[in-house]
């Protein structure tokens, strides 16, 4: 890359040097602070020599004459590909990341953790999507008589993720009939993933008693709308709000945008589904998303994974300027603590 741009050694780190005032401060850098923040033995005119040379590249650009310099998206794609030192964690963060991710927490709870704390530690908002290529799996079912005519149907998904519903049946049943009904239900049911159950369940119907066909449509209505509730949104946000301390983003239009395509999810998660074969964490730089409503905006996302295969993508959206030595490690050990807390989990 730098071999691309021709830059020496003082060249790179000037602009190393610009780049990390302007992410602290979001104000041009003029030549002679820049002279002062690098600590080089060199005048101002020979900065500002250096600095129309990177301008001429294309790595930074003039917002107003005689105002400084800010980075350009190709001058951060530079930084980050060849200049950028991505710092440790530490271990107070790394502590915070795994305590959000405890074992005891559903899957649904971990997801929920995962981008609460993606956005507190980056103070950006924190983004994860789901492939949902875990189907739901029946662990438990159990039959409770409420009334005449009216069952409680006990089930436990997944892990521990335990629901109550009450369906309607077209008859009184003993406890003795409904105890039997779950018995039945259950050699279909148990350790299976719903959709598999009860494609099992329609194929197999006439092998049925009649007692459990009798209630096995109101059964499997309550299962279905339990296994669709036990599954979390496509998207999971967090930190929102966190974009309005930018001021590249604070004009009420683009926050408007932005908060749109939170809610939409559909260009957000095709472009966290570009992340899935990352080998750690895929950024995305203003243009380079694809969507011109992140045009100041950077995306960055790795992939999280359940007995080897990517189940999602976990990440942050915060402006171009992002403080990426610091982001990128929290998004990296956030995705490794997910996966092996739902792995653990399993």
């Amino acid at each position: 890359m730098a071999e691309k741009y021709e830059l020496d050694q003082r060249a790179q780190f000037l602009l190393k040097q610009l780049i990390i005032s302007y992410t602290r401060d979001a104000q041009p850098v003029g030549s002679k602070n820049l002279a002062e923040l690098s600590g080089l033995d060199v005048s101002s005119a020979t900065i500002r020599n250096i600095m129309a040379r990177l301008e001429s590249l294309g790595l930074v650009d003039s917002p107003h004459t005689s105002a400084g310099r800010i980075p350009t998206e190709a001058g951060y794609r530079f930084f980050i590909d060849s200049l950028l030192e991505v710092n440790d964690l530490g271990r107070s963060a790394k502590k915070a990341i795994a305590d959000s991710l405890s074992t005891d927490k559903t899957s649904n709870d971990l997801i929920q953790s995962a981008s609460d704390i993606l956005s507190s530690i980056t103070h950006l908002t924190g983004i994860i999507s789901l492939t949902h290529s875990t189907p739901a799996e029946i662990r438990h079912l159990e039959f409770m008589r409420l009334s005449e005519r009216r069952i409680l149907v006990i089930l436990v998904i997944n892990q521990d993720d335990v629901h109550n519903k009450v369906i309607q049946v077209e008859r009184d049943y003993t406890d003795i009939e409904l105890n039997q009904a779950a018995q039945t239900l259950s050699r279909y049911l148990i350790g299976r993933n719903f959709r598999s159950a009860r494609d099992k369940l329609l194929s197999e119907l006439s092998d049925l008693r009649g007692d459990v066909n009798a209630i096995m449509e109101s059964v499997l209505k309550a299962m279905e709308e339990v296994c669709s509730d036990s599954i979390p949104d496509d998207l999971v946000t967090s930190g929102e709000s966190n974009l309005f301390q930018y001021a590249e983003l604070s004009d009420i239009n683009k926050l408007r945008s932005l908060f749109e395509i939170f809610n939409q999810k559909t260009d957000l998660l095709k472009l966290l589904d570009g992340c899935t074969e990352a080998d750690g964490v895929e950024i995305f730089i203003g243009s380079e998303s694809g969507y011109s409503v992140l045009s100041d905006c950077s995306v960055l996302g790795a992939p999280y994974q359940i007995d080897g295969q990517v189940v999602g993508v976990l990440g942050v959206i915060g402006p171009t300027r992002i403080a990426y030595e610091q982001v990128i490690p929290v998004v990296d050990v956030t995705a490794k603590l997910l996966s092996s807390a739902l792995n653990t989990q399993k």
